[in-house]
């Protein structure tokens, strides 16, 4: 029994000194951190039916942009 226990707390100073270690270096990984979204710059586009619809009129609706290229 004294055995098992110290076994068992062995592995539970090993897991501690393991995790206590330092953060990993996100750089050497070439990981970009997290940047929060920015509002879209004003623009107008127009429609399909020749109005011209300006971004800030649909403020607070939730807008799909597709743009369609060919080459």
């Amino acid at each position: 029994m004294i055995r098992r226990t110290t076994v068992v707390m062995l592995v539970l100073a090993l897991l501690t000194v393991g995790g206590a270690r330092a953060a990993p270096d996100f750089a050497s990984f070439q990981v970009q951190p997290f940047q929060p979204p920015t509002p879209a710059p004003a623009f107008a586009l127009p429609s399909l039916d020749g109005r011209t619809v300006r971004l800030e009129d649909l403020q607070g609706k939730l807008v799909l942009i597709f743009f369609w290229a060919t080459g």
